[in-house]
């Protein structure tokens, strides 16, 4: 047991020179401090590991690697899921890298934990719009390549997708397909 709290102190001690470093932006030496920090620190202080694991995540921040920081924050937060700070740091990560669902999904953690949190509610309002306009833009997108797609195929027998309607049932959202002989002379009616 001696030897457990031995390397626990030597770890936290690790830390606070690396916050140190943090707190002056020598952020490279702050990652190695907190990296060599974890290695001592005994797999039994989750919390403790939680706390490195996100700090090192800052520091790789200020160092550009996101991915990195992004592993991070989700190793603190497999150690300790209530850590509001690991979850606030890896939801703007995730917005940063464009992964907008990742970062509404945290966001909203971060609001069941604390309803009264101003970035998280501000995540929270700021990015379903955003997400409905990249799912739009994805979309058509894919429609346009289904409509290529569709008029490679259809060429060679003197069709194209213009030959079919398609009509959406407000109803049941489900989809009626009508073929249209001339689409040109159609359209000009």
């Amino acid at each position: 047991m001696f030897v457990f709290q031995s390397r626990r102190q030597q770890s936290l001690s690790l830390k606070d020179k690396g916050n140190q470093l943090f707190k002056n932006h020598r952020w490279a030496s702050a990652e190695c401090l907190y990296s060599e920090a974890l290695s001592l620190c005994p797999l039994s202080f989750s919390s403790d590991r939680a706390v490195l694991f996100s700090n090192r995540g800052a520091a790789r921040v200020h160092l550009g690697e996101k991915d990195r920081a992004i592993a991070d924050c989700s190793k603190a937060l497999e150690l300790n899921p209530d850590y509001v700070k690991a979850l606030l740091r890896r939801a703007e990560l995730y917005e940063q890298t464009d992964k907008l669902d990742e970062a509404l999904d945290d966001y909203n953690k971060v609001l069941q934990r604390e309803p009264g949190n101003s970035q998280a509610r501000g995540g929270a309002v700021r990015l379903p719009p955003l997400i409905h306009e990249r799912n739009e833009k994805l979309k058509e997108e894919m429609m346009s390549k289904l409509k290529d797609l569709g008029n490679m195929i259809l060429r060679p027998f003197g069709l194209s997708t213009n030959n079919f309607q398609l009509n959406q049932d407000q109803s049941t959202g489900a989809y009626n397909i009508n073929f249209v002989q001339n689409p040109e002379h159609n359209n000009n009616r």
